[in-house]
């Protein structure tokens, strides 16, 4: 997401310290720029930063209004126009103008909210903040903005409204089935910002040699999937082709929020899966949230070309939907 990873813990954190804390957050920018709406840059009253804005440009100037408008208790929004000698610096081809909007934590953002919006992102829920610049506006808001926590994008509500920073909860993709597909998937995963997770109750499957550095669980998989959580930026794909592993990961998944289950096998097969969950009592709307055969039809062939296919498909669903 483009909020900074942790930005508000840790303008909460410095806070709390007594050390003083400033949120400023892209709120508008240029086209091509190295940072999106969204990300945060959070200052002390000393000066130390963490985050960025711009990825150089003006993160400076920044730092000198942000200390500035934390000392007098008061909300600024700042505009910079950028050379082209400067973005390209960054790695542009052309300058432009950034908004950001900067918040003193305290005088101007409430703690109690920035405490709340902490703990929405700690309990892993999709939240918005919601602020009207120059308005003394702001507040957390949940059960709206769809199209915005779909896409993931922080910006400003047409005709005059607020500006709305999503703060989704990460991705992550459960895998169940520590086969050859799942080891070429899981590195995709990661360059795509997902955290992955293996599943797997046959602990030689799921070895450290076979998926370094990765998470794996040894469990059955309804009791790892319980144990993990899927929220409604999961994903979860089904790899084993073994209705004992895929079916209990099944009737979990269509019972949660997760935006994307797949599931591996041919047409017969996932026939036969359907029959199987239409006897256990789920609707024709439930098993249509399926993706079985997995991924896009691109002709894959072997593990590697198969995982692109469900990366693929996966990413299609998340951005535009089934």
């Amino acid at each position: 997401m483009d909020i900074s990873d942790n930005a508000p813990e840790l303008a909460l954190s410095w806070h709390e310290a007594g050390r003083g804390a400033v949120l400023a957050t892209v709120v508008e920018t240029w086209g091509s720029a190295p940072r999106r709406t969204g990300a945060q840059l959070v200052i002390d009253g000393e000066g130390n930063m963490e985050g960025s804005v711009s990825g150089g440009c003006v993160e400076g100037a920044v730092v000198l209004e942000a200390m500035d408008a934390l000392e007098k208790g008061e909300e600024r929004l700042l505009e910079y126009g950028v050379s082209d000698g400067d973005a390209f610096a960054v790695g542009l081809a052309c300058g432009g103008t950034i908004r950001i909007l900067v918040e003193p934590v305290g005088a101007v953002m409430p703690d109690d909210l920035l405490r709340d919006l902490v703990a929405a992102r700690a309990a892993q829920k999709p939240v918005a903040y919601e602020v009207y610049p120059g308005q003394n506006r702001r507040q957390l808001v949940t059960g709206t903005y769809a199209d915005r926590f779909a896409m993931d994008r922080s910006g400003f509500e047409p005709e005059d409204g607020p500006f709305v920073a999503v703060h989704n909860p990460p991705l992550r993709l459960v895998i169940v089935g520590a086969v050859h597909i799942a080891q070429a998937l899981v590195p995709m995963a990661r360059l795509a910002r997902y955290d992955p997770v293996v599943v797997d109750p046959r602990g030689a499957f799921g070895s450290e040699a076979r998926f370094p550095g990765t998470r794996v669980v040894a469990e059955w998989p309804d009791e790892a999937l319980e144990q993990i959580g899927l929220h409604s930026r999961t994903a979860v794909v089904l790899l084993t082709h073994d209705p004992k592993l895929d079916d209990p990961a099944l009737h979990l998944a269509l019972q949660s929020p997760c935006f994307y289950i797949g599931a591996l096998g041919s047409k017969r097969t996932h026939a036969a899966r359907v029959a199987r969950l239409e006897e256990a009592g789920f609707t024709e709307d439930q098993i249509a949230r399926i993706h079985g055969p997995v991924g896009l039809d691109i002709g894959a062939s072997g593990p590697p070309e198969i995982a692109v296919s469900v990366m693929a498909e996966m990413t299609r669903v998340l951005r535009r939907g089934s």
